[in-house]
């Protein structure tokens, strides 16, 4: 019995840690994606437009970050019932 919950535990700590890479991985994408988007070309300062297309950029980037940290709980909580 006792091997048994060893071997679920070890299997959840599998799937977050899967997640946490699945996370990171589309975290480094979306960025890329958006620094693509937003700066044509580097330069020392920020012409507004840039300026607001990072922060749509970012807005974006924080909902999506809480939707996908919600659906992780969600998926946490039901794997512990």
């Amino acid at each position: 019995m006792a091997e048994k919950h060893k071997n679920h535990k070890l299997r959840r700590l599998i799937a977050m840690e899967q997640q946490k890479a699945q996370f990171t991985a589309q975290v480094h994408q979306f960025m890329e994606v958006c620094w693509e988007k937003c700066l044509d070309k580097p330069g020392t300062k920020l012409d507004s437009r840039t300026e607001s297309c990072l922060t749509s950029c970012v807005d974006r980037f924080i909902d999506t970050t809480l939707s996908i940290t919600n659906r992780f709980s969600q998926l946490i909580q039901k794997g512990s019932h």
